[in-house]
């Protein structure tokens, strides 16, 4: 089988999707913790329904974002939604597993915990929103169509473009 090689602008069209994943992703992140504070802290909910209420605000906000301007996929939005609930039908417990192993059995600091399990949650979610949720659906929005940009567009193209030129200097050098 033979490998693809991508060209310049499908790596540059890679990485501008990568940095918007990344920005939507803080966003979802800030979001999350905001919401859990208010919820627990200000409102005192049970910590677990503050978590769970903060997760799903933060996953439908990343989602929606992600959706429309970093994948710009028309795909039909139930579907793709149940996909993403499937993802986290397994990320959850599997990551609340490791959370209560390596903070209670093995006395990790819970914020450091909390963090990894953030970025192993990050790779792999955008991986699966990649390559499966809107793997075939990926240009196909109105916006893609018109060719439209915004300033996530404008701002993440400046930052690929960098990136890019750092690895053609390194891989030259």
């Amino acid at each position: 089988m033979e490998k693809k090689t991508l060209t310049k602008q499908e790596k540059k069209a890679e990485l501008i999707r990568t940095v918007k994943f990344v920005g939507f992703s803080i966003s979802a992140g800030v979001i999350q913790i905001l919401s859990y504070t208010l919820l627990y802290e200000l409102a005192h909910f049970p910590e677990w329904l503050s978590y769970l209420i903060a997760l799903i605000l933060s996953v439908i906000w990343n989602f929606t974002l992600n959706r429309e301007f970093t994948f710009k996929s028309a795909n039909n939005v139930p579907i793709a939604m149940l996909k993403v609930a499937a993802y986290y039908a397994v990320f959850t417990p599997l990551s609340t597993l490791l959370e209560k192993w390596l903070t209670e059995s093995l006395g990790w600091n819970g914020y450091l915990v909390t963090f990894l399990n953030m970025f192993i949650n990050f790779v792999t979610e955008y991986l699966f929103d990649r390559f499966v949720v809107f793997g075939k659906s990926i240009d196909t929005n109105k916006r893609a169509k018109k060719g439209e940009t915004d300033a996530a567009d404008a701002a993440s193209e400046e930052i690929a473009e960098e990136i890019l030129e750092k690895t053609e200097e390194e891989t030259t050098e």
